[in-house]
Order: structure tokens, then C-alpha cells, then sequence
């Protein structure tokens, strides 16, 4: 059975995305409400990565866009557990924003996601690692 920070560091997960104008805004800019599933996402499968567990989403916490994420650059999720609970998990999420053709980067968001296992009739259960 591993220890809980390695399952922590076990179940962190990258997802890396091209911003093309298909998630972009009038602005020609990543477009909030993409981004925010993107990150709802990315929490999901670190969330159930780590547990094993049917895991759902139950809040997000104060997303903060910090940075545009504009057309023709990239962007890399990074969601790992910050904490655990009885039966929820909180997951932090880091967006950074890279150049396509230069090693800028920068972080141009972050969020929390509270999560919480579940069983065959959709209620909370022990988280259990």
C-alpha cells in the first residue's frame, strides 16, 4: 500500500492543449468557459487517479485568470491533490501559458476543485488509499 504522498504524486496529471481558434473568444483569446472545463477535467482524473474511486465534482473555488491565453500558443494543465478529506479531495490547478515557438512561459491561471467519492447510488463514501 503506498504511503499518501506518493499516492499524491502518483495520480498528479499533466494535459498539454494548442489554443486554436475553435476555444477562443471574441477577443481571440482562450474563451473562460473552456478553460474552466478543461480544468474541471484535469481535477477529475487526478481526482480518480488518485482514489480509484467514482469520483464527482461538488465545487470550484475561486478560479483567478491572471493572464490572457491567446490564440496560436499552448497550454499545460497541471492538477495535483492538495488535500483529502474523510470523503473529499481538493484539487489545485495550474494553467501555463507557452509561447509555440520560444520557451516563455508562464502561469496564466489556477483554481481548486472539491471532489467527492461516491457509490452505486451517488452518495459520499470513504476515501479510501
Amino acid at each position: 500500500m503506498d504511503s499518501l504522498q506518493t499516492r499524491i504524486d502518483k495520480s498528479v496529471t499533466h494535459t498539454v492543449k494548442a489554443i486554436f481558434p475553435n476555444t477562443t473568444n471574441h477577443y481571440d483569446t482562450l474563451f473562460g468557459g473552456t478553460a474552466l472545463m478543461w480544468m474541471d477535467e484535469v481535477a477529475f482524473i487526478t481526482a480518480t487517479r488518485f482514489s480509484r474511486q467514482k469520483m464527482v465534482t461538488v465545487s470550484s473555488d475561486r478560479v483567478d485568470f491572471k493572464k490572457p491565453v491567446p490564440a496560436g500558443t499552448i497550454a499545460e494543465l497541471i492538477a495535483r491533490v492538495s488535500h483529502v478529506g474523510t470523503s473529499s479531495l481538493l484539487i489545485k490547478v495550474e494553467v501555463y501559458l507557452e509561447q509555440m515557438y520560444s520557451d516563455d512561459r508562464e502561469k496564466a491561471m489556477e483554481g481548486t476543485f472539491t471532489f467527492v467519492a461516491i457509490d452505486e447510488n451517488k452518495q459520499p463514501v470513504k476515501i479510501s488509499y
